[in-house]
């Protein structure tokens, strides 16, 4: 049997398809046109719920929604620490909640002690059949291979007061943010600020590419996901062009398209997609006739409910076990009478509830319905209420594409909160920081506007499915690689 080629994930965050199809039209995006063209293109490949970057992160990485890999959110509340964890919404909000604490959770906790341990990532399958991997800035690193922080970084001084100063496990090859380098490349990312870290990745990946350094490299483009929120997705053909450079980057020094695919596979997808924000939601506000724990609070044992936005969605968690019954039900009532809340999300009774303004349903695991995913459901209430369709044993449902799945994974993350909120199209809701991203763009909602993204495969198999999503990525990888 031959032995397969060496894989490139491409991770470009937020890519929307009709703006990639654009790019290309427009002669932006030569290096994705020409995978396109040799490849199997799919337009609508499902994130997760929340469809923010912690958890579609996790999703690609572990093959797993979060309700096994754990990331329930941009920003939610640690019931074991009794504290909020904040990832990143804004540069306000890190602040909000204090830079180095909000940074150390980010690139330490998050893959150490946030993601779980029973479930390995694509580099730890890797790394245990004995395969190079590598990894660029990226959320989800975690490996098999110690890594100290780097000496060499002319950022080190301004890591060390930020307090990264402890050993991580990641992938064989890690480059993060001039964090980590497990080699020296002579390539820089300035701490990984945007709008250097495509470059940073594509100079980092033309590195490993002519020194044959890796059978399979995550080649993270995160930088179109901040300028779409800053000029919305619409604008998205500029920073669609810079990833394009950084894919081009390294099939030059390969000798090329067609000499970089003769030894190359590759993968391209988004981890979410973005749509338009024209108005803002403030839940603290809803929620102020309530105790409601602060990012600085000075009597966090009096707060009743910790209040997590993250973007297009949010999360409600009630602190006071004891008066949990009373208190969800009037959480949901506040927000569905709240502008910009498109559907309210809670556990009942062994199964989940969604209400909105069009009627409430209930669903949980059975075999009365099977959706697009093979899952089996059953149903009771207002189909409208997900804008769901059955016949024939089936369910479809084109608004909210494996509405039914995705909710029912985020509901039985263990650090989601007691009701989830999706925001109506058009809407934000504010972070910590006071920040939005009115104007511009932004995602992670369950609609299918900030949900479905690209998925090229070029030297792949594909195998056919009615409905691809994140969690299909690894098993594709470990397929490519003969890894069980």
């Amino acid at each position: 049997m031959a032995e397969p080629k060496k894989l490139v994930l491409a991770v470009i965050d937020s890519l929307k398809p009709d703006m990639l199809d654009l790019a290309i039209e427009e002669g932006r995006a030569p290096a994705l046109e020409a995978l396109r063209e040799r490849g199997t293109y799919v337009r609508d490949c499902v994130s997760t719920f929340p469809s923010v970057t912690p958890v579609a992160s996790a999703a690609i990485a572990t093959g797993t929604g979060p309700g096994e890999h754990h990331i329930p959110s941009m920003n939610w509340y640690h019931r074991g620490e009794e504290r909020y964890v904040e990832y990143g919404s804004s540069f306000q909000a890190t602040r909000a909640f204090g830079v180095v604490r909000s940074l150390f959770d980010t690139v330490y906790n998050m893959n150490m002690a946030h993601l779980t341990r029973g479930r390995k990532t694509v580099f730890e399958h890797l790394d245990d059949a004995g395969l190079r991997t590598a990894c660029t800035t990226w959320l989800i690193y975690r490996g098999r291979t110690r890594h100290e922080p780097s000496g060499a970084s002319v950022y080190r001084r301004i890591a060390e007061a930020a307090q990264f100063r402890h050993p991580v496990y990641g992938a064989r090859e890690l480059f993060y943010a001039d964090l980590f380098d497990s080699r020296e490349t002579g390539c820089t990312s300035a701490l990984g600020m945007p709008g250097q870290r495509d470059r940073h990745t594509g100079c980092v990946g033309a590195y490993l590419v002519e020194n044959d350094l890796f059978d399979f490299m995550l080649f993270s483009l995160p930088d179109n996901d901040t300028y779409s929120h800053k000029a919305g997705p619409d604008g998205q053909v500029r920073s669609i062009a810079e990833a394009d450079r950084a894919l081009e980057r390294i099939m030059h020094v390969a000798g090329g398209v067609d000499e970089f695919l003769e030894k190359h596979a590759v993968i391209v997808m988004s981890d979410h997609s973005q749509t338009k924000v024209e108005a803002r939601v403030n839940l603290a506000d809803a929620f102020a006739g309530w105790r409601v724990l602060t990012p600085s609070d000075p009597a966090p044992t009096e707060a009743e409910l910790a209040v997590c936005p993250a973007a297009r969605s949010a999360m409600v968690y009630v602190l006071e076990e004891d008066r949990r019954d009373e208190l969800v039900p009037r959480v949901v009532d506040v927000l569905g009478g709240l502008e910009g809340v498109d559907l309210v999300i809670r556990g009942e009774d062994g199964g989940a509830v969604v209400t909105s303004a069009r009627g409430e349903l209930s669903f949980r695991p059975g075999d009365e319905v099977t959706d697009a995913r093979g899952a089996g459901w059953r149903l009771e209430g207002d189909l409208d209420v997900l804008g769901l369709e059955t016949a024939g044993g089936h369910v479809e449902g084109a608004e909210y594409p494996d509405g039914l799945g995705r909710l029912w994974s985020a509901l039985e993350c263990p650090h989601s909160g007691d009701v989830l909120v999706s925001a109506t199209p058009g809407h934000e809701f504010v972070d910590w920081g006071g920040s939005d991203h009115v104007g511009g763009g932004s995602h992670g909602s369950l609609h299918r506007d900030d949900s479905e993204g690209v998925l090229m495969l070029c030297g792949v198999e594909a195998p056919e499915r009615r409905q691809w999503s994140l969690a299909d990525v690894t098993p594709l990888v470990l397929d490519h690689f003969q890894v069980p």
